[in-house]
């Protein structure tokens, strides 16, 4: 199946928590065809054993941007800012999966619909309503929302330096 790569600028960073603060790394997600293949990436990049928790950011020029997290062995949790990601390509469709946005190209766009679990940062400060807030501030870019959750969350510093 020939593969449709956003022709948009990507940008994808993982955040691994652990006693000393926040470690991240930029993530390839160049080859990922699979939802497994994201957290092979994120494990790769970042050398984890698995138990820490982990944030993988990842942001689609001005389009749309995705979170997913990992913690031990659960499963993945994401959280995709616009649930009609899926629709411009397979990173989009990917994320769109892992979130649980059922592939629907009858639907009309609606606008920009969060989508996933609206409380995958809720014990690290983040409401599901202030998710849910900033991924539809008017005017606000992926970058620029990412940035604000990095800030809350306290791994501001370890986005900016991988930018």
């Amino acid at each position: 199946m020939p593969s449709r790569r956003s022709g948009n600028s990507v940008f994808s960073a993982a955040f691994a928590r652990t006693a000393k603060g926040w470690n991240g790394a930029e993530v390839d997600l160049g080859d990922v065809e699979l939802v497994d293949d994201l957290s092979d990436a994120v494990q790769e990049h970042l050398a984890l054993d698995g138990d820490e928790l982990t944030l993988l950011c990842v942001e689609v020029e001005d389009e749309w941007f995705a979170i997913v997290r990992y913690q031990d062995a659960e499963e993945p949790r994401a959280f995709l800012s616009d649930a009609q990601a899926g629709h411009t390509d397979d990173l989009g469709a990917l994320f769109g999966e892992l979130a649980g946005v059922a592939p629907d190209t009858d639907t009309p766009e609606m606008g920009v619909r969060p989508a996933g679990d609206f409380e995958l940062l809720t014990d690290l400060g983040v409401s599901p309503e202030e998710l849910i807030e900033l991924s539809m501030e008017e005017g606000a870019l992926p970058a620029d929302t990412l940035s604000v959750i990095a800030e809350r969350l306290g791994f501001a510093d370890e986005l900016d330096r991988l930018r």
